[in-house]
């Protein structure tokens, strides 16, 4: 599989194992105090060829995806759930982790950032579907984020995120009653 824009990893490792899994260039952050040249050479490869933002599905990893998302608009964001980036013996979580078919998944459901401003799911709603608040809240957005591909989020991050790549109330509503048929 062939990909034409350049993908955005932490490190070498990661760098290794997508080009085990696809056919694409890579930029590497080298952690998550990424400096300007980086963000010069990001930006350039998102208005020549596009970027897709890869990160490991940790704290770092997200700061790293923030602070591309805050300087680069428009980048298009691949997500791997946590149980399919751990390391062996469950060591380590991180992109160099996921199985070839994993990395290929996660490069097939891509998620456009857009720029323009989508109105909120309301917060109400988040909370009646179980997504906020609750003893089940995080196993659930855990779920959500998995099937959406959109990534693990806190429930802060929740609305934010599902604003971002424009998915509809809708969606997540279609989304949740699928997950909750799974269940049954």
């Amino acid at each position: 599989m062939k990909i034409k824009e350049i993908i955005v990893v932490e490190g070498k490792d990661d760098t290794v194992t997508i080009k085990r899994a696809v056919d694409a260039d890579t930029i590497e952050t080298g952690g998550s105090a990424i400096n300007e040249e980086i963000l010069s050479r990001i930006k350039h490869a998102q208005n020549t060829r596009g970027v897709i933002v890869f990160t490991d599905p940790d704290y770092p990893g997200e700061k790293i995806r923030h602070t591309i998302r805050e300087a680069v608009p428009g980048c298009k964001h691949a997500f791997l759930p946590k149980s399919l980036a751990k390391g062996k013996k469950g060591k380590g979580i991180g992109v160099e982790h996921a199985s070839v078919k994993s990395i290929q998944e996660a490069l097939a459901g891509l998620h456009q950032e857009y720029e323009q401003v989508m109105e909120p799911i309301p917060f109400e709603i988040l909370v009646y579907w179980g997504l906020i608040a609750g003893p089940s809240a995080k196993k659930r957005r855990e779920r959500i984020g998995e099937y959406l591909n959109i990534g693990y989020t806190n429930g802060k991050q929740l609305q934010k995120r599902l604003q971002m790549f424009h998915i509809t109330q809708e969606q997540l509503e279609e989304a949740l009653v699928k997950l909750d048929q799974e269940e049954q």
